[in-house]
């Protein structure tokens, strides 16, 4: 009988912020359903008796948003129809991890505004849900803004309704007169009809490894540039000083792509949805708006959706110069989204960064066609490694499979003598000449695992973990893994025009 010692652990997938109020507690929706009567409607409980929430229905997900506000922060929060609605847990992420920025001590501590934490929400939105969670749970100053009436009219009802905190939030309305102002306009700090007043102080703790883009990311369209109103430039007062800015960027190009998730209903209106170039476009004018006003803010973060734009929008932070970039994972359930964050400060102390020996790979499957989910994308990568004869388990509720193969499984996967699903061969799979001139397979059986994430809509994060941490990936890891990109491309995902 197998020793339980013997028994491989399979590496951590990310998880929820330690400092997230749900990160030991998670909300127990039968109990919230019992304290809130008007949550009770939307609970049921599914065939294994644990209570659900239908998240395809709008009115459901804003009424659980309305009851974890209140019962876990003591906010008072409503938004109208069609606006974008946000996940508490999530949002509560983003936070903590600015928290553990303005903490850390890479960078000297901002002193400009007192012991007063100051931020800056781009966007806010109507559900003002990052100034209302900052000054709930830390106490921060916030200034949020928003372009459009709705937006501004229901963010200023949600800080009225919740005067404990009132005083340390401004709404600011932005005009969109101004949405060509660029990079070389160096004395746009002044304000454009923007009203109101305010105060703050500062201070990267969990970071996650910037994984290379696979030779198969889909190419970047460099030509889109933002054209929507002020963002920062424009917007930001001149002489005024913020330890942060933060934004929870449009994702998507257009409404069409915004609503391919069938599985989920946010809500969202164009503008808090859609920009032309999406969220490439827009945080790279927020990285041009810092170039201007890098004596205005310690720290400029933004989220983002999509892992294959941390590669451009890094490269593109390198060109302005900034002293650090940080990047970390967020996850919530089977959604996976970034924060970038960057300064223009002198780093404290030199950062000494070790060879990293890297031991995941990861891509992304862009364009999903509907039909498919991320559990069809799973069973798939399932099938792949067991028709090489791999020992395979797939593991539903987590969206992850473990795979070990020997050394004869593993060439006869990078070969092609595994006849693979749905005819991958077809699709020009890796050329078996890299099996005899690079493939140098372990000693040992190769141990590994494989986590699917939802992004967005259409596009899911496909990560590969090897079992030992204590060496490089091996080469035949990463030519399996690419095949595996391959195949997968070809059945998922719909053809897009190629790029010159």
């Amino acid at each position: 009988m197998p020793s339980k010692k013997n028994k491989r652990k399979r590496p951590e997938r990310p998880t929820i912020h330690p400092k997230n109020k749900y990160s030991d507690n998670p909300p127990d929706f039968s109990v919230l359903a019992s304290l809130y009567p008007s949550l009770k409607p939307f609970v049921f409980h599914s065939r294994d008796g644990r209570p659900r929430i239908d998240w395809t229905d709008f009115n459901s997900t804003r009424e659980l948003t309305r009851v974890l506000l209140l019962h876990d922060h003591g906010l008072n929060w409503w938004i109208p129809d069609g606006q974008l609605c946000p996940t508490v847990p999530n949002r509560s992420n983003y936070i903590h991890w600015i928290e553990d920025l303005l903490s850390s001590d890479i960078i000297p501590k901002n002193n400009n505004n007192g012991d007063i934490v100051r931020g800056f929400d781009i966007g806010t939105g109507a559900n003002c849900i990052y100034p209302l969670l900052g000054a709930s749970l830390l106490g921060w100053t916030f200034v949020g803004s928003d372009v459009t009436d709705v937006a501004v009219e229901w963010a200023e009802k949600n800080v009225k309704c919740n005067q404990h905190i009132s005083e340390l939030i401004e709404i600011r309305k932005v005009t969109d007169c101004q949405g060509d102002i660029s990079i070389e306009d160096s004395n746009c700090g002044e304000s454009v009809n923007c009203e109101n007043k305010m105060d703050g102080n500062a201070t990267v703790v969990e970071e996650a490894e910037l994984l290379p883009s696979s030779s198969f990311d889909p190419p970047l369209d460099m030509n889109k540039k933002y054209s929507g109103p002020p963002l920062l430039l424009g917007v930001v007062r001149d002489g005024e000083k913020f330890d942060f800015c933060m934004c929870n960027p449009p994702f998507f190009e257009t409404m069409e792509e915004a609503g391919l998730n069938p599985k989920t209903s946010c809500g969202g209106t164009p503008e808090e949805m859609v920009c032309p170039g999406g969220e490439k476009a827009f945080i790279t004018r927020i990285i041009e708006d810092s170039v201007v006003l890098k004596e205005s803010f310690w720290w400029f973060t933004s989220m983002v959706g999509r892992k294959v734009n941390l590669k451009f929008l890094t490269s593109k932070l390198r060109e302005v110069g900034v002293t650090i970039v940080k990047t970390t994972e967020f996850v919530q359930g089977q959604t996976c989204r970034w924060g970038l964050a960057w300064s223009f400060v002198p780093p404290v102390r030199k950062i000494i960064s070790p060879l990293v020996q890297k031991n995941s790979l990861s891509f992304t499957l862009e364009g999903l066609q509907r039909q498919f989910s991320a559990f069809h994308v799973l069973q798939s990568i399932e099938s792949f490694f067991c028709l090489g004869g791999a020992s395979c388990k797939l593991n539903a509720s987590s969206f992850v499979v473990d795979i070990t193969a020997s050394n004869d499984q593993c060439k006869a996967i990078l070969r092609d003598e595994a006849k693979h699903p749905n005819g991958a061969a077809t699709c020009n799979p890796l050329e078996a000449s890299h099996s005899s001139s690079y493939l140098h397979p372990p000693s040992n059986n190769l141990s590994f695992c494989i986590s699917v994430f939802q992004q967005i809509p259409g596009t899911l994060l496909v990560k590969a973990s090897l079992q030992h941490r204590d060496g490089p990936v091996p080469g035949v890891f990463s030519l399996i893994i690419q095949q595996l990109e391959k195949t997968l491309r070809c059945k998922f995902c719909r053809e897009k025009a190629t790029h010159n």
